[in-house]
């Protein structure tokens, strides 16, 4: 069981080709933009799928169009606070959670002032989404190879937004996750999931694998990659060791 997407292969289109399937990166689109929601057929937006398949637009002015449409306005802003909308828009186009109350603020003030499009346009036309995902990659969770910008408190609010696990819809919820932790600049705790048959969390025979780096001592340019393996119940302690030494952790998975 993965707790944290670490070898995700990002979709890309990397060469246009006159025959070529765009099928799959229309589809991630839709998947990763809208969060998982079902999409009707006649939900889809043709022109902008035409567009694109033609050349017109790339692959973020696709997910642009997506995120500029009435659908993506109807599940993620008439019906959901204001704080949930910047969340799912922090996971949707920069693929993490958002970073601190400084970060919110500052949308909600890009929206009140020059609207809906503007604040959309303050994610896809910012440096880390270039940085990121660029013209041809379509947005996804920040893995080992692209969230080198994440600060360590990122971790765990990041996981909170994804601790459905990739598949799950983002719509189920209208309220926002981190509100409170931001707010008062607490750190997110890790909440794993729970066991089926008893409720309670994980269990004492389960052991976890957990990735990290770390900058080397006396050097500024060489980062370390370590690996450790411990139970259920030094789960925690070990990732609250690894933050106070500095250390980014990249994935979290059962063993």
């Amino acid at each position: 069981m993965s707790f944290w997407v670490t070898d995700l292969n990002p979709v890309e289109l990397r060469e246009r080709q006159p025959n070529q399937d765009f099928k799959i990166i229309i589809r991630q689109a839709y998947k990763q933009v809208l969060g998982n929601a079902y999409l009707l057929e006649d939900e889809r937006l043709e022109t902008a799928e035409s567009l694109f398949r033609n050349g017109d637009l790339t692959v973020r002015g696709f997910v642009r169009a997506i995120a500029q449409s009435e659908l993506y306005r109807s599940l993620f802003f008439e019906t959901c606070s204001q704080y949930r909308f910047i969340e799912m828009n922090c996971k949707h186009f920069l693929g993490r959670a958002p970073l601190d109350q400084a970060e919110i603020s500052q949308h909600v003030q890009i929206y009140n002032n020059l609207g809906y499009e503007a604040e959309i346009d303050s994610y896809i036309d910012s440096d880390e989404y270039i940085n990121a995902y660029g013209e041809s990659i379509v947005p996804c969770p920040r893995t080992e190879s692209n969230q080198r910008t994440l600060l360590n408190v990122g971790y765990n609010r990041t996981y909170a937004l994804y601790s459905g696990g990739y598949a799950s819809s983002d719509n189920i919820t209208n309220k926002a996750k981190l509100i409170s932790d931001l707010a008062s600049n607490k750190p997110t705790a890790l909440t794993f999931p729970k066991n089926s048959s008893n409720g309670t969390p994980g269990s004492n025979k389960k052991r976890f694998r957990i990735k990290a780096t770390k900058a080397s001592i006396g050097s500024l340019n060489r980062v370390s990659n370590q690996t450790y393996e411990v139970n259920y119940e030094q789960l925690n302690a070990k990732i609250k060791n690894l933050h106070r030494t500095g250390a980014k952790i990249t994935s979290i998975t059962e063993v």
